[in-house]
């Protein structure tokens, strides 16, 4: 027994076997069509649930669905995202985001923002493209994550009705969270 083991190791050894046994795979492998992307040139698919740059959306008629709340900003674990906020001089008792930053370098793209929004204000899109020279373009402002979210609209829906967070129907387009309406007292003159 061990006479024929010995001889087959030794054979194994001097026809190098390992070595054959290693570029039988390297040839399979070499007529396989490749699986690489010509990235700028070809571009993958994005599945809906990508969570890609944030976007501020708007209702449909055009006004900002952003309420000011805060919630996005408590709710961020990498305290990326700052909000200022004040009550609307028009409206007692509703506020507004009069400021309203993300700075994607810090950002982890974790959605919990989004999940946090009560009015689906905030939703991540599969824009993923915006490497720069400069680290200060990425500190997003109010009128570009606006830009963001109106250029990828179709793309933050489809992240929202994936993540559960809206319906695709009609009563959910007819539903919009507001706050209360003020009261204002009859004059009794």
């Amino acid at each position: 027994m061990n006479a024929s083991h010995g001889l087959k190791k030794f054979m194994n050894a001097v026809l190098f076997r390992e070595i054959w046994n290693a570029m039988k795979v390297t040839f399979k492998h070499m007529f396989h069509r490749p699986m690489t992307f010509q990235y700028p040139r070809e571009k993958r698919i994005i599945p809906d649930a990508h969570r890609g740059a944030l976007g501020l959306l708007r209702y449909d008629d055009g006004r900002e669905r952003c309420v000011g709340c805060d919630l996005c900003e408590v709710a961020c674990p990498s305290r990326c995202i700052k909000v200022i906020s004040e009550e609307d001089k028009s409206l007692p008792l509703q506020r507004v985001a009069t400021e309203f930053y993300i700075d994607i370098t810090k950002c982890v793209f974790c959605g919990y923002c989004v999940e946090a929004c009560p009015v689906n204000a905030l939703a991540m899109t599969k824009l993923y493209e915006y490497s720069t020279h400069d680290k200060r373009t990425l500190l997003f402002d109010k009128k570009r994550l606006y830009d963001i979210g109106e250029q990828y609209m179709d793309d933050a829906k489809k992240y929202l009705y994936a993540h559960n967070q809206e319906k695709d129907d009609h009563e959910s387009r007819v539903y919009r969270y507001q706050f209360p309406e003020p009261v204002h007292k009859p004059n009794t003159s």
